[in-house]
């Protein structure tokens, strides 16, 4: 176990990292040295603008804002070592009744050997206990505290008062806590709910039986994001919503302000490469603002494509926005950032800003070997979104996970899409319904500023919905969650249940292992037939689905397994070496890229998984063949 090391009491975050990044828009699509991650880009620059105060067994506080679009100066991370608890009995009500033995470093799940616990095994209730020192505070001033992500029920007290209950192992939730402050210490304690066989819950890749099988991994219990607090003013500004509309060249802005919001206006700034986009100053009326910013539009020509965001051009445009009182003074002053771009489907294709955009698209499921689901660092996140786009790829599926926002952030910034996929729950009922759609709906909410997210998926291969060809209320509950889902945002497209047995979607989605190429091509050389396909037993689309010209994808295939130990490793098909997997990936991608019925792929899979070693990376990272070989067949280019 690693040594203690005291955070100070209150540190404050920079925007350096951030600034650095304004004006970088070099391209990683069109980056002469392929072999370069995104990681290279930081390296040298990320240490010196990290916070100073940063203990060493800690590296995911080495970052420039915990929450990137609502960002403020001051915050304490509470990330580190944990008093911890198991609790398989379910038997400990209070923190009183604990048995504190050990210590956990937050925020790895105790499955992970990055805790410093590393046990697998089947864990009811985990307890979590820390102190700190809270802030200094303005008269009027609250104290926040957020949690980035609880896998599954989560019970937060401080000083020995319930200040927060949450269900959802995926989306953040926070709570007020300045009313049970004390002086010196405070205590902070968490009691976590995951019942490891609990089916009904969203759990995506997480397995339910004690070792990993095939395509589901170790667990995720407890704490597995960041645990912070900040300090806010009495009024604040409590969210940002984002809304680009490329076709009338402006900015939708909707903003909440919490406590007392009378006689207050809110200032927002917008720049982008080095210019001034608005500056305009906002009433706002009984805690809410909604606003369309109209741009200054350059016309046609560079002028205009230089600001549209694209994965080869990933201009953002940065925000500044003040919460300002009757006399003009400033309460509250937070950074964000936005982007102009669209996307749709229509007409057989994928539209990115009006333009008929081919997706080269990798299926990520987003863990680590030590750290599980919870990336090791910042640096790792970054790493991850440059080697994608080094690889020939332009976009990823977050497979069956939610994640960190600053992944997100950093496909922002670098230029990478995103599709966001709900973690499946496997069980239809009431329960299980209800329990998704209220974490489908916080994740969309969490999410739907970011330009990189460019579809939704809230159901993969009819998983959890097992009965969709013959029971209608499973058929109605995929309808009723597209629909949920365009009326959250109407702006991106949702494919309903990724992979087959589709009803209604805005991407014919197809999943396709099929290892002869021949077999590939005859199948995939015309659109006509496509819904009735059965290319793994299940229909494409049922009975009523219509095409209607919707574009067509094969969102999932391939799935070469390359592994030294193959009795104990999975995957769809085998290479009998790296030099085999790079044969097989340059024909297969070429079978793809051949079809007239494709607007686009994604394929099977970014990293090894655990025990699921069909990555193209290991699960390390390393490249399993040459990059400038990967790079040039996932483009469709000979090497």
């Amino acid at each position: 176990m690693t040594s203690r090391r005291r955070i100070p009491s209150w540190v404050a975050t920079t925007a350096h990292a951030n600034r650095m990044f304004r004006d970088r828009r070099e391209s990683m699509d069109d980056c002469p040295t392929v072999a370069r991650s995104a990681a290279s880009l930081i390296g040298q620059h990320m240490t010196a603008f990290a916070l100073r105060a940063v203990a060493p067994y800690n590296p995911r506080m080495e970052r420039t804002s915990l929450r990137p679009q609502l960002e403020r100066d001051g915050w304490l991370s509470l990330d580190g070592a944990w008093q911890f608890a198991f609790d398989d009995a379910g038997c400990w009500r209070q923190p009183g009744d604990v048995t504190w033995t050990r210590e956990i470093v937050v925020p790895y799940a105790p499955e992970t050997p990055a805790s410093g616990i590393g046990d697998p095994s089947f864990h009811l209730v985990c307890w979590y206990r820390r102190r700190f020192d809270a802030p200094e505070r303005a008269p009027g001033e609250r104290v926040i505290l957020h949690f980035g992500a609880v896998d599954y029920a989560a019970t937060v007290g401080v000083n020995g008062h319930a200040v927060a209950r949450h269900e959802g192992g995926y989306t953040p939730f926070s709570a007020d806590i300045t009313h049970v402050l004390a002086s010196g210490q405070q205590t902070l304690v968490v009691r976590a709910v995951d019942d490891p066989h609990d089916l009904a819950a969203p759990r995506g890749k997480q397995d339910w039986q004690l070792e990993p099988h095939q395509i589901w991994y170790p667990r995720t219990s407890g704490i597995w994001q960041t645990v912070w607090i900040e300090k806010l003013p009495a009024a604040a500004i409590a969210g940002l919503r984002w809304t680009p509309s490329v076709e009338r060249w402006e900015i939708g802005l909707d903003a909440a302000v919490d406590g007392d919001a009378d006689g207050l206006r809110l200032r927002v700034e917008l720049h982008a490469r080095g210019q001034l986009l608005a500056d305009d100053v906002y009433a706002v009326l009984e805690g809410e603002l909604t606003r369309r910013i109209a741009l200054f539009d350059p016309g046609i020509g560079d002028g205009r494509n230089e600001l549209l965001w694209t994965p080869s051009h990933p201009t953002l445009i940065d925000a500044r926005l003040q919460l300002l009182d009757a006399s003009g003074a400033v309460v509250d002053d937070v950074r964000s950032y936005t982007a102009l771009r669209s996307v749709s489907a229509d007409a057989g294709a994928f539209l990115l800003n009006g333009r008929p955009y081919t997706l080269r698209m990798v299926l990520d499921q987003g863990y680590w070997p030590q750290s599980g689901l919870t990336a090791p660092s910042d640096e790792a996140l970054v790493r991850d979104v440059g080697l994608a786009k080094a690889m020939g790829f332009n976009g990823v599926r977050k497979h069956q996970k939610i994640e960190d926002p600053r992944y997100l952030y950093w496909a922002d910034r670098l230029g990478l899409l995103v599709w966001e996929e709900m973690p499946s729950a496997y069980r239809f009922t009431r329960r299980s319904i209800g329990r998704l759609t209220r974490e489908w709906a916080d994740a969309v909410e969490r999410d739907c500023s970011h330009p990189c997210i460019v579809a939704w998926v809230p159901f993969n291969e009819s998983w959890g919905v097992p009965d969709l060809p013959t029971a209608a209320a499973q058929r109605h509950y995929i309808a009723a969650m597209y629909e949920l889902t365009k009326t959250l945002d109407p702006t991106r497209p949702v494919i309903g249940n990724d992979g087959w047995e589709h009803t209604v979607t805005d991407i014919l989605t197809i999943h396709d292992y099929e290892s002869d190429l021949s077999i590939i091509e005859r199948r995939y050389a015309s659109p006509e037939g496509l819904p009735g396909l059965r290319p793994h037993g299940r229909r494409v689309a049922l009975e009523g689905y219509a095409q209607d010209g919707r574009p067509v994808m094969l969102s999932e295939f391939g799935g070469i397994a390359c592994a030294a130990d193959a009795e104990r490793t999975w995957g769809y098909v085998r290479a009998d070496s790296a030099d085999d997997l790079g044969d097989r990936y340059e024909r297969l991608l070429q079978t793809v890229h051949a079809s007239p019925v494709f607007s686009g792929f994604c394929y099977t899979q970014f990293a090894d998984t655990y025990q699921e070693t069909n990555g193209l990376l290991f699960a390390d990272r390393t490249p399993k063949f040459p990059l400038e070989r990967m790079r040039a067949a996932t483009r469709g280019r000979r090497h």
